[in-house]
């Protein structure tokens, strides 16, 4: 039995990163059912790339592959005479197939991060940054260092704003 456990993790991994690749490419399945379930100013935009297990929240993923296992299960046992689909065959299942989906994400993660462009990018900035200590111009260095956060916290000071029953009185809400 418990051969059959480690078989349906192994195939079930293999299933999740099916999953994500193909949704990673296609998700019309998903945009289907969201123009069903949502109207139309709650509907998806055209470019959004997420599906069912591509770019959503672990709880999502959970969700509806939990759903899709025991759905399956019910109509296999429907089908099939003899009671084939236990709870831990279930659970195997959504265990492996969540397990496939992040190893597929880090592998499209991993495949991103090193583009040729990005690699010589950051090769060039390495060198740039080594010559520069080379030279001797550490203060440069410095106080490029120093510049880059002031410009972040340099943000302009937004006049008082009334209170929330100043509003109320000027929308005529309140007397």
């Amino acid at each position: 039995m418990i051969t059959i456990e480690v078989i349906v993790f192994i195939v079930t991994i293999l299933f999740g990163i099916v999953i994500y690749v193909r949704e990673s490419k296609n998700n019309r399945l998903y945009r289907f059912f969201n123009k069903l379930m949502h109207s139309k100013e709650l509907q998806m935009k055209n470019d959004n790339p997420k599906g069912f297990v591509y770019q959503q929240p672990f709880l999502l993923r959970l969700v509806w592959l939990t759903l899709v296992f025991l759905l399956a299960a019910i109509i296999l046992n429907f089908i099939i005479p003899f009671n084939i689909f236990q709870i831990q065959y279930v659970v195997t299942a959504v265990v492996g197939t969540l397990i496939g989906t992040y190893v597929a994400g880090a592998f499209f993660g991993a495949s991103k991060g090193l583009k040729k462009e990005s690699i010589q990018e950051a090769i060039e900035k390495g060198k740039d940054f080594v010559e520069e200590l080379a030279e001797g111009k550490k203060d440069t260095i410095e106080v490029e260092a120093k510049e880059t956060p002031e410009k972040l916290e340099n943000k302009p000071e937004e006049a008082p704003q009334k209170s929330a029953r100043d509003r109320f009185k000027d929308k005529g809400m309140i007397k």
